[in-house]
């Protein structure tokens, strides 16, 4: 029996989505490969409904290369509203507690702010996407089941106060640069039990991931306007290449016999003039005609090992 074709275009990039609140990010995902035509996607990490902004979508050969986006920083800008807590650290739960917050002053949070700044263990929401046994925790929590969470190593590289609205319940937008699997809820709330006075996610909005930024990213009814104007194949304009999101790894130029023997998956020792990056964990790999063949791994005897390749 033949192997029944995938419907929809075989193409492959990265495409930057600047997402829109009231939305999963599955949901956007499905859209934009839609409007792509394309047979293959993926996300790079999930941002919640409330959350915007920056959201790489990987399509075709592209979906190969995502974990390292998975695995990079990201940044935010986000509004806290100091003296309501909610049963899920955000505005899209139900209030579980408030406290007068017209006391705080920037000094006051800014000293609070200052013991979450670099490596620290934190505790993830029940209301992540984190799974336990099969199952995201949101999930269970919506049944009203509570799991018992480990604290985990995250670290806040950059944590600052960008406006602040005093009041009972006190608005303050903060900016956060952060490492891989932090929750900014989980930030508002444990802020908000130092300040004695609760707190909780009232806007999110991603403005990079990785190399990425929201000023190249694009929204969805940009998206579909161009499609209405010209199909799928108008929007291929917006396509970053394959190797996009690995854009700052070291790269590596192979002639046409090495390029074969590592396409059949056989090592190749370095190219003559490579100089390797030894902190890096992949080296980008090139044929001489400038085409993309995939990752390799560099071995102790100058070797690249080949780890994920492209189809041609």
């Amino acid at each position: 029996m033949g192997r029944r074709r995938t419907r929809g275009r075989d193409l492959s990039g990265t495409f930057l989505l600047d997402k829109p609140t009231g939305i999963t990010s599955n949901h956007a995902l499905q859209r934009v490969r839609r409007l792509f035509d394309a047979n293959k996607a993926g996300h790079t990490g999930s941002l919640d409904p409330l959350a915007t902004g920056v959201l790489p979508i990987c399509l075709g050969e592209a979906t190969k290369f995502s974990r390292y986006l998975l695995e990079s920083d990201k940044s935010y800008r986000s509004t806290f509203t100091l003296g309501v807590e909610t049963d899920t650290g955000d505005c899209d739960g139900q209030v579980t507690g408030s406290a007068d917050a017209s006391a705080l002053t920037i000094d006051l949070i800014s000293v609070a702010i200052d013991r979450f700044k670099g490596p620290i263990e934190q505790v993830p929401s029940m209301y992540s996407a984190l799974k336990h046994q099969g199952q995201p925790l949101y999930k269970l929590a919506r049944q009203g089941i509570e799991i018992e969470r480990s604290a985990r190593p995250v670290e806040i590289f950059d944590y600052r106060i960008e406006r602040f609205t005093a009041g009972q319940a006190a608005l303050l937008e903060v900016y956060v640069h952060c490492s891989k699997g932090t929750y900014v809820r989980s930030l508002a709330e444990d802020l908000g039990a130092v300040l004695g006075c609760g707190a909780h996610v009232s806007r999110l909005h991603r403005s990079s991931a990785g190399a990425f930024n929201e000023s190249q990213s694009t929204s969805l009814e940009a998206l579909q306007t161009y499609y209405d104007e010209g199909g799928p194949t108008s929007l291929d304009r917006f396509l970053l290449p394959v190797d996009a999101a690995i854009a700052d790894r070291p790269a590596a130029v192979l002639d046409d016999r090495a390029a074969s023997l590592l396409l059949r998956g056989q090592a190749v020792l370095s190219p003559e003039g490579f100089i390797p990056d030894l902190e890096a964990d992949i080296v980008r790999v090139f044929r001489d005609d400038e085409t993309f063949l995939g990752v390799a791994k560099l071995t102790d005897d100058g070797y690249l090992a080949p780890s994920r390749l492209v189809v041609a």
